[in-house]
This record gives C-alpha cells, structure tokens and sequence, in this order.
C-alpha cells in the first residue's frame, strides 16, 4: 500500500489506481485546506489537553501545521497536495505534517477523517456565509445609493405584473423592494454562520467517538465553535450547516437572479430604461453595434445551476443511513461547488449593478401609459361608496373607450363613470405623479413612505456592518 493513503494495513493488495482517482476529492478539498489546518491545530490542543501526547510533541505539530497554513496562504501547498499521493485534502496535510515532523505520527491518533470532514466542511460553510453576508451588505448599500438618489429625484417607473404596465411607483421604490430581498439574504447568511458554528463535531471519532481522553471542549473553544456535539453517531453524518449555507447562495443568487432579469430587458433598445457601462459589458465577435449585459445574463444562468445543485446535494443524503458513507464526498463536492460559484455570482453581481445609469426622462415619460392610473380611478369611486366590482367595471370601460379612441384617460372620463355612479364629480389622479402622492397605506410608494422604508433599511444595514 502506498505509505501515503490513511489506511491499508489490512490490505494485501495494492488498490486500483483508476478507481484511487476516481474517489479522490483532493481538487474540490483545496478551498477547505486552511480549514483543514485550523481542525488539526484543535485537535492538537485536544489530544495534549488529554495527556496523549508530550508538551514538545504538541508544539511541534502546531510548528508544522503553522508551516504548511503559510505554504496554503502563498499558494505553495496545491501543488504539493497534487502529487502526495494523498486521497484528499485531509491526506495530503497528514503526509506534509508527517513529512515536517516525527510528531507527526501522532496527529491522527482518536481522529477519523469521518468527524474531520464534518468539522471542516462547517468551518468553511461558516467563513463562506460570514462572505456571503459581507457581499450581500454591499449590494444593498449599493441599491440604497440609488434609491436615495432617485427618491430625491422623484423618478417615476411604470411599476408591472405579468411584465404588462400595472401602476406608477417610484423608481427608488422598485429599488428598495429589491434592497428588502437581500436584507432577507444577508439576515439568512448571518443566522447560517452562527448555526454552523454551534456544535463541533471534532472528537466524534468514525461514529461512536474515541476511547482515548480526548479533550473536546477545548478543541471546541479553540475553533469557535459553542459546544460539542451531543452524539457522535450524529454529528459525523449530519451535513445540515453547510446545507443551511448553501441554501442561502442558492436564494440570494435567486434575488440577484431577479434583478438580473429586470436589468436584461430594461437595458434592451425597445425598453430603454437602463443602461450598463462599457466595464461591464460585452460585445459580438460578428455585430459591431453589439452591447450585451452577460454579467447578468451570466447571474441569472447561475441561480438556476445552482438550485439544481442544490436539489442534488438534499438528494444525495436523502437514502444513506446514519453514519459515514462515501455519497457524503459526492454532497461535499457539491455544497463547495453552490457556495464558490454562488459567492463569485454575487460578487459579480455587486460589480455590474455599479455600472448601471437609469434614464430617468424615458422611465417618466412612460409611467402613466398604457393606462396605468386606472385603479386610482377605481378607488376613488370606491372611496365614494361605489361598490368594488361596479367600479372595476365601469374603469375597464372607460378605459377600453380611450384605448379605442386613441388616448389616455382623461377628465371626460371622470366625469363619465361619476355620472355612471351618480356623484356629482369624481377627484382621481390622472397622472404617475399624482398617483404616487395619492397612496395612502404604510409601506407603499408615497414618497414619504419610500423616504421612511430607506431609512429603515439604512439603519439596519449600518447596525449589521
């Protein structure tokens, strides 16, 4: 057996090299190697804290392992891991300890990669969401820039469902709807982060933890982790901290993903209402006038990959049994592949946004087209006891008159459905700005109201950072 793989000592012979390749998961493990590094210093601390090893035996293990988390840093150790021969990541530190110091055949002494994995994979989901977290921060303060911009501009926006023309809002109002989401995201991130560092699987042994005096609790406080975990059998199969954070990419790439939408069309010639920077965007190898939005295009490709990712890495854990087994490697590699591709998405995301101009006079000018004052209408007559269904009604055919006629709806029209109702006169904004002032409900898109919900978010952004 090769002197560099964990195991084999019962083995006559030599393990197939294809089928060595075909589980390994050393390239996937490189993002976990400086996780790695920090579950082997604890465990260090954990097996002094037991007596199971000397003073200098422990001090010159958290030598080497100081040693390789330079060589990891300096981006030294991937080529290392690449020819050690090792299985994974968790080998290839075990061979370079080994290789630094004597100690070193002592390091893995109560430690099954099965609650080595565990521990590090959480150590990562958890410096992960801490980043997701930092990024989504950044995008809201970014659409909190605009927002706040915009509010002062009073900028007006055909606000839409089903994408057809629905109401006047507020550009800033739009934008801070958007910011909502991704408070959402950044509060899921912080909440992922702080459950994976709850309970420290390290000590669990392969499933029914050591016989030797380990000292959890210290390993535990050493890697921040609250306390250890209850139940070794448990603790090295469960896989739910990191899935929490993966999940958490998987939504705020689908925020990012929506917006990313919104901006493709928006940026389109026949809508006009956004346009992205030359930093941003890219051109056609064949049609010179070409500008194209990829980095969105790429974000919003990017949610849907990884909600399937996402799927997969539930499924691959739904049929094991407790315990350890190697389906697990095949969720590892997925929850790493939803968090690196998601943080780069938002990161992108973020960059892009910081491109964008809105053309206020083409949003403005289209903000009470295609008639979309008529549920002003409607509730005014509402307002003066019409019941709802008779005044949906009586809009709908004012508005199909105007829209035969050629035109928008006008004060004829009031005075039409008024007299319909038998009122004297109907007041109803016939205008987007005049339908934005009218709104009355707290958190709609009064500019009061806007003004308030930005300054809320403001607050809670600033209290987070």
């Amino acid at each position: 057996m090769s002197g560099n793989l964990q195991w084999g000592g019962r083995f006559q012979s030599a393990p197939d090299p294809a089928l060595i390749a075909f589980g390994s998961s050393l390239e996937e493990d490189l993002a976990l190697a400086a996780f790695d590094v920090q579950c082997s210093r604890a465990h260090v601390l954990a097996l002094r804290g037991g007596k199971i090893i000397a003073q200098n035996q422990a001090d010159e293990l958290i030598a080497a392992l100081d040693h390789i988390a330079a060589e990891i840093e300096s981006g030294e150790f991937a080529a290392f891991a690449r020819n050690s021969g090792a299985e994974d990541i968790h080998g290839a530190i075990d061979v370079r300890v080994r290789e630094l110091t004597p100690a070193g055949a002592y390091l893995h002494a109560g430690r099954s990669r099965n609650d080595q994995v565990a521990t590090t994979l959480l150590l990562y989901a958890a410096d992960r969401a801490e980043k997701g977290k930092q990024v989504a921060a950044r995008i809201i303060d970014r659409l909190l820039l605009y927002a706040e911009a915009e509010r002062k501009e009073g900028t007006l926006l055909a606000g839409t469902t089903h994408w057809q023309p629905a109401q006047p809002v507020l550009l800033a109002f739009y934008l801070g709807a958007v910011a909502e989401g991704f408070m959402r995201d950044m509060h899921r991130f912080a909440e992922a982060a702080s459950k994976a560092k709850e309970f420290c699987p390290l000590g669990s042994g392969a499933l029914a933890g050591s016989t030797l005096p380990l000292d959890r609790k210290v390993a535990c406080a050493a890697l921040g982790f609250r306390q250890p975990t209850r139940n070794a059998l448990d603790a090295i199969g469960n896989r739910d901290g990191a899935l929490d954070v993966a999940h958490a990419f998987v939504r705020a790439a689908a925020n990012a993903s929506r917006m990313s939408e919104e901006l493709i069309v928006w940026c389109a010639p026949a809508f006009s209402y956004a346009r992205l920077g030359d930093e941003a965007s890219t051109g056609s190898s064949l049609m010179p006038q070409k500008r194209n939005p990829d980095p969105f295009e790429l974000v919003r490709g990017t949610a849907a990959d990884l909600s399937g990712r996402y799927a997969g890495a539930v499924a691959s854990i739904a049929a094991i049994g407790f315990s350890y087994h190697r389906d697990l490697q095949v969720t590892k590699s997925i929850i790493i592949g939803i968090v690196e591709r998601g943080l780069a998405a938002l990161d992108a995301f973020e960059r892009a946004l910081s491109h964008v101009t809105f053309n206020r006079a083409r949003m403005n000018a289209l903000a009470d087209a295609n008639f979309t004052v008529a549920t002003d209408v409607a509730d005014a007559l509402i307002a003066n006891g019409v019941s709802a269904r008779d005044a949906h009604a009586s809009v709908g055919a004012a508005v199909m008159r105007a829209e035969e006629e050629g035109r928008t709806l006008d004060a004829t029209d009031l005075q039409r459905v008024a007299e319909e109702a038998s009122l004297s006169g109907l007041d109803a904004p016939l205008d987007a700005k005049a339908s934005v002032l009218a709104k009355k409900t707290f958190g709609s898109t009064h500019p009061d109201e806007v003004e308030r919900a930005l300054g809320t978010l403001r607050r809670e952004i600033e209290a987070a950072s």
